[in-house]
């Protein structure tokens, strides 16, 4: 009874199974299941013990009070304690379906013993400070990690991956998942209206970011479908686009994600544009993004761009600085910290408080890097080593 899968036996209950039922509702009161429960455990042992008492005595005269307690503890330990019990732990639903029915008659022929017994038993425990509460069934974050991780054959790989993903959503920030400003691809209206169009038709994202002569002027989202559409009516300047123009939502860079989500659909929107605290543009978030997070990468790499993580002979990797440290820990399976810098190139500046030249080597923890390629206010390209992987 106590080692039933309740979650299991709930969804049972659900389909109408009776069974299921009258097991939920005889664990409700676990002080009186225990006390029906220990009631007949109790009277087997005692009269199993005067019965073998009085036979020892008639076969073996004095000497059968000494063998009495031998055989029965034996007896008793086999066949009614370890053998039984052993398995109903492994068959629980098998044994406390039946077992229910027999027990909710019990608990009812002895409705007052068995409400003596608790009312004594709860009254010595509230004596000694313990307060008698039925636990709920709800589970902690923790646990529900550790259901998915424990839940084997019974969840495929990529199911699992994906509840894990979701459970560790609230712990993950906008930050973690946006786009830099500095890898924005967006529109500057104050550039020439030919550029302006050989932008749009090259973009390779529905939505584009536009602003005036800086990204701090930032003035809306262009829905390039749209502009288009006006492009084959004739009818498409920069006037024109400027009116197909949609204000921006702004989104807190400390937001979590799961917030970010809520917001986003609420608002009806698929862009967000990430400010700081001071109201400046750190980047953008989309509901791609915030998906990726969930069910990972669906979607290929743009034209041009290579592979952020490359794998090289002898167990190195070269990655971009701009790669997010929690991608490369979930697809190296590392742990490469990412308590304060987000990126590659954040963690490598954090650590040596400087911007690096190529070749410097140092080492973090298990993990040495070594920069290949720096430019003046960043690292371009580093390579990665595990130490613990060579």
């Amino acid at each position: 009874m106590m080692a039933v899968n309740r979650y299991r036996v709930k969804t049972r209950a659900e389909g109408g199974n009776r069974s299921a039922k009258l097991v939920l509702s005889l664990l409700e009161s676990p002080d009186k299941l225990l006390g029906t429960i220990l009631f007949g455990n109790n009277v087997a042992n005692i009269a199993a013990s005067t019965l073998a008492t009085v036979i020892g005595l008639r076969l073996f005269g004095d000497a059968g009070l000494a063998y009495a307690p031998l055989a029965l503890v034996f007896i008793v330990l086999v066949f009614a304690e370890v053998a039984p019990k052993t398995y109903a732990a492994v068959n629980p639903e098998r044994i406390a379906f039946p077992a229910a029915w027999v027990l909710a008659f019990l608990q009812i022929a002895l409705l007052p013993f068995v409400w003596l017994v608790k009312f004594f038993s709860n009254g010595i425990l509230k004596i000694l400070g313990v307060r008698v509460k039925t636990q709920g069934d709800a589970l902690s974050h923790e646990e529900l990690r550790a259901a998915v991780n424990e839940s084997g054959e019974m969840l495929n790989n990529s199911h699992q991956e994906m509840l894990l993903r979701v459970l560790e959503m609230e712990k993950v920030t906008v930050e973690d998942v946006m786009v830099p400003r500095a890898n924005m691809e967006a529109i500057d209206l104050d550039d020439e209206w030919d550029e302006i169009v050989e932008q749009l038709a090259t973009s390779h994202h529905t939505r584009v970011p536009v602003f005036q002569g800086s990204v701090d002027n930032f003035i809306g989202i262009a829905h390039i479908r749209k502009l288009f559409y006006l492009s084959q009516m004739g009818d498409f300047n920069k006037e024109t686009m400027i009116g197909m123009i949609r204000e921006p939502y702004f989104v807190p860079e400390n937001s979590s994600v799961t917030h970010a989500l809520t917001n986003l659909q609420e608002q009806r929107r698929r862009f967000g544009i990430v400010v700081d605290e001071y109201g400046d543009i750190k980047g953008l978030v989309t509901l791609e993004l915030i998906l990726e997070e969930v069910v990972g990468s669906f979607t290929s790499t743009a034209p041009g761009l290579d592979d952020e993580i490359k794998a090289e002979d002898g167990g190195t990797y070269l990655v971009s600085g701009t790669s997010y440290l929690r991608d490369i820990n979930r697809q190296l399976q590392w742990s490469l910290p990412t308590d304060e810098a987000k990126t590659v190139n954040g963690l490598i500046l954090e650590y040596l408080e400087d911007i690096p030249e190529a070749a410097t080597c140092f080492r973090l923890g298990d993990y040495v890097f070594e920069i290949v390629q720096s430019r003046d206010t960043s690292v371009h390209v580093a390579r990665l080593h595990n130490l613990n992987q060579a």
